[in-house]
């Protein structure tokens, strides 16, 4: 009896640690695929600088609707390594137009999986060209097991976090704030 009962909440456990281990962490947060892109975002605390931007830039709504969407999400620290001021004058009302234009820089149209991202990289010999929102592109290719994108400045960001699903697209985390 004691060893049924064992087995059954060893079940339970590992079951739980599954559907845990399911949702990925994202700035000491599970990240939910049934909630949308911001719904996760706001409850990450690598993301805050991002959540201000979009909410500055007006983006709310769109990143909430249906997508779907593919945002390369940059944390705080890709932030923190612009020259100083430049989070501070981004988010002010008179750039918006500016903010709204390095933010849609980091999304691309549909719903593209890491795995997606590798593919187009290898059929297109080392490298594959997104064309984000805002219109112009990215380039992504490997650096050893890391999918890298650069930036038409040619500034590259790393893919820290791959393929947070959400229920409108997919967030991969970087650790560069990407510049059109």
């Amino acid at each position: 009896m004691k060893k049924n009962i064992l087995v059954v909440l060893f079940a339970m456990v590992a079951a739980l640690t599954a559907v845990a281990a399911s949702d990925p962490m994202v700035g000491g947060a599970a990240m939910y695929p049934t909630k949308n892109i911001v719904e996760n975002a706001v409850n990450s605390k690598d993301h805050t600088t991002l959540v201000a931007a979009v909410k500055a830039a007006g983006l709310v709504e769109t990143l909430e609707s249906p997508g779907p969407f593919t945002v390369f999400a940059p944390t705080n620290e890709a932030f923190a390594k612009l020259p100083a001021g430049t989070v501070d004058t981004l988010l002010k009302p008179e750039n918006k137009d500016q903010l709204t234009k390095v933010l849609t820089y980091h999304v691309v149209a549909g719903k593209v999986s890491a795995s997606d991202l590798m593919k187009q990289i290898k059929e297109g010999g080392g490298k594959a060209t997104l064309k984000t929102v805002n219109g112009e592109t990215l380039t992504a290719s490997m650096q050893g097991k890391h999918i890298v994108l650069t930036d038409e400045k040619g500034d590259v960001s790393t893919v820290t976090i791959a393929n947070v699903f959400q229920s409108n697209g997919v967030i991969h985390v970087v650790d560069t704030v990407l510049l059109p």
